[in-house]
């Protein structure tokens, strides 16, 4: 494309330097051309700005200059059209006054994309978080100098991969899912549209997310993965709103072939959110490219979002990710001993498998804590200096708690009876500490909403949905209920 707008049409906020005309000017030479193009840059930090400059201007590199003709290479068409659209003017009559000569402008596409993927050699064939923490992540998407902040998206954690994830019989399933749906998009042809896996915190869902990126850029280097959270999904779409840029976040987020975003309940009750990434899913499935989400729950049981949302995301694969048994927490364990060069006794791994159920971090946590203490005070290593470095953890796990100690510690609580857990009476007096046992049966125990509406007198699972709502939309609020709930889960944890 060539650019031969006069400097008359620039605005006025950006030409305040540059001469509203420039009369008799000739042809520059390509020396000339190459040179002025250099010298301009100061220039075009200083009046657009450095966070400007370096998403559309700096990535612009010299092709060509003959005859009068400036070629320049931009590393994506969408920086093309951009600079096109907001720039070239601007360009060319800073060039035409360094040179005192006309100027024809040219841009062309040059793709520079980053090297491929090389991740790291496993140390064992083990659980997660077997490298370093100082691991440096991987990059496969384009290289970040070439795009605006709002385009990139987080690195892949080089340390989550397929190698390094333990599985068992509470996240084989999950496992197998994610390799296929890996290997669907290696082959050109994305299944399970969306992948959606949910379960709580720490049970490795984001490492199967990461893992699906790194074994198809290991394969496809030069694939358009924009892997994201759901916060900084949301913060990118206020930014473009704010920057009057909706534009261009459409074109960064429709233009990708992996779309992975982290917890993406985080996006309930944000309506205007909600609006975009529903069309923006749409676009991505309706043109093939793959889109991989986490959640706490599954779709139908998130809570605050639009029912057209929660039916797309339900129309891939849904895979929930279950707490590992204890023959998988014992094996990740070991995997983790073994990363961490300590001859762990197995009398102390199988303590912590058999008390330590919740999650893996937690697990991966508690073992960290008793390494550090034996190598910093040269204490052997034994089943009670564990159980005494780890008595805070033991005392919450060693106590099951139920949601009849729940109903019952909460009924005392709020000097109400029992039964009224179970009545249909929605008396204000009764409905709240109802909702507030719902809320802590889903907080304190592994139950389902549906189990836990069945141990209420057979309530409806939504009605336990709206009660967790209600309490958390409550408790930041209201001080006193506040005190209240944290004096029962006390009671409830033998606090």
């Amino acid at each position: 494309m060539t650019f031969s707008l006069p400097v008359a049409a620039l605005a006025p906020t950006a030409t305040a330097n540059v001469p509203a005309t420039v009369v008799g000017m000739g042809s520059a030479s390509p020396e000339a051309l190459s040179a002025a193009w250099a010298s301009v840059q100061p220039q075009l930090e200083k009046v657009f700005g450095s966070a400007d400059y370096a998403a559309w201007l700096a990535p612009l590199k010299v092709m060509s200059a003959t005859g009068g003709q400036l070629v320049l290479s931009a590393p994506t068409a969408f920086i093309t059209q951009w600079v096109e659209s907001h720039y070239t003017a601007h360009l060319q009559a800073m060039l035409e006054t360094e040179l005192q000569a006309s100027v024809s402008l040219k841009i062309h596409v040059a793709p520079q994309f980053t090297q491929p993927l090389t991740a790291a050699k496993p140390a064992l064939a083990g659980g997660p978080a077997l490298l370093p923490e100082t691991a440096v992540p991987a990059q496969v998407t384009e290289s970040a100098e070439a795009q605006p902040e709002w385009m990139q998206g987080l690195k892949l954690d080089s340390r989550y991969t397929f190698d390094f994830f333990v599985t068992g019989k509470s996240n084989q399933f999950a496992f197998a899912a994610a390799q296929g749906v890996a290997k669907a998009v290696q082959d050109g042809k994305p299944a399970f549209n969306p992948f959606f896996l949910h379960g709580g915190v720490g049970l490795g869902k984001t490492h199967l997310m990461h893992a699906i990126g790194h074994a198809v850029a290991a394969t496809k280097p030069n694939i358009n993965i924009l892997y994201l959270s759901s916060e900084q999904f949301l913060y990118k779409f206020i930014r473009a709103l704010k920057n009057k840029d909706t534009l261009g976040f459409k074109e960064a987020f429709r233009n990708v072939d992996i779309l992975m975003i982290d917890d993406i309940q985080f996006i309930a009750g944000k309506d205007s959110t909600q609006e975009e990434f529903f069309h923006t899913f749409n676009t991505l499935v309706q043109e093939g490219k793959q889109i991989v989400l986490t959640a706490d729950r599954s779709p139908h049981e998130l809570p605050n979002i639009e029912d057209r949302l929660k039916s797309r995301l339900g129309s891939g694969l849904t895979v929930e990710v279950h707490a590992p048994e204890e023959e998988t927490r014992l094996a990740i364990l070991q995997a983790k001993a073994e990363s961490l060069n300590f001859d762990m006794p197995s009398s102390v791994l199988q303590l912590l498998a058999t008390h330590i159920a919740s999650n893996v971090r937690e697990l991966e946590g508690a073992l960290n804590r008793i390494v550090a203490y034996a190598r910093l005070t040269g204490e052997p290593m034994t089943p009670d200096m564990a159980r005494e470095q780890l008595r805070d953890l033991f005392r919450v796990y060693n106590r099951v708690i139920t949601i009849d100690d729940i109903q019952q510690k909460v009924a005392s609580q709020f000097n109400i009876r029992v039964a009224d857990m179970h009545s249909p009476r929605r008396a204000r007096e009764v409905a709240r500490p109802r909702q507030v046992a719902m809320y802590l049966a889903k907080q304190l125990t592994s139950r389902s909403y549906p189990d836990i509406g069945r141990a209420f007198g057979g309530r409806d699972h939504t009605t336990v949905i709206h009660a967790c709502e209600t309490i958390t939309a409550l408790l930041p609020r209201d001080a006193q209920l506040a005190e209240q709930v944290d004096m029962v889960t006390r009671t409830l944890q033998g606090r």
